[in-house]
C-alpha cells in the first residue's frame, strides 16, 4: 500500500461514518446485544461485535471466507435469527448510494457488508 492508498482510505471512512456507516455499525452492535442475551447466542453476539468495526470502518479492509462445519451450521443459525434482514438492509442502502457516481465507492461497501451479513462465521476480516 502507498501513502496514498492510506489517505484515501483514511478519508473514506470518515465520510462513510458519517453517511451511513453508523447506521450499518449500529445494527451489527444491536444484532450482537440480542444475541447474547442467551448464553447459547454469546458466540453469535460475540461474531456481531466483530463485524460492527468493519462496517463502521470498511474502507481498506477485505474479506476472506472460510471455515469448516461449525461455520456452517452457525451460518444457518444465523441466517434463520437475524442475517437476511441484514443483508437485506445493507443491499438496500448499497442500490441507493450506487445510483449516483459519487455513491459508488460507497455502495460497494454495503454489497461487501450484505454478503457478510449471509454468511458472517468462518470469515476474517482483512487489513
Amino acid at each position: 500500500m502507498q501513502i496514498g492508498d492510506d489517505i484515501m482510505g483514511c478519508l473514506g471512512n470518515c465520510i462513510w461514518f458519517l453517511c451511513g456507516g453508523i447506521l450499518s455499525g449500529i445494527s451489527w452492535v444491536a444484532s450482537g446485544v440480542l444475541c447474547c442475551i442467551t448464553i447459547i447466542g454469546i458466540p453469535l453476539g460475540m461474531q456481531c461485535f466483530k463485524f460492527a468495526g468493519l462496517a463502521f470502518f470498511p474502507f481498506g479492509k477485505e474479506i476472506v471466507y472460510g471455515g469448516g462445519v461449525g461455520s456452517l451450521i452457525a451460518n444457518i443459525i444465523w441466517l434463520l435469527c437475524c442475517g437476511i434482514p441484514m443483508a437485506i438492509e445493507n443491499a438496500c442502502l448499497g442500490l441507493l448510494l450506487c445510483i449516483t457516481i459519487i455513491g459508488i465507492p460507497f455502495g460497494l461497501q454495503f454489497f461487501k457488508i450484505a454478503k457478510l451479513a449471509l454468511m458472517p462465521f468462518g470469515a476474517e476480516i482483512v487489513g
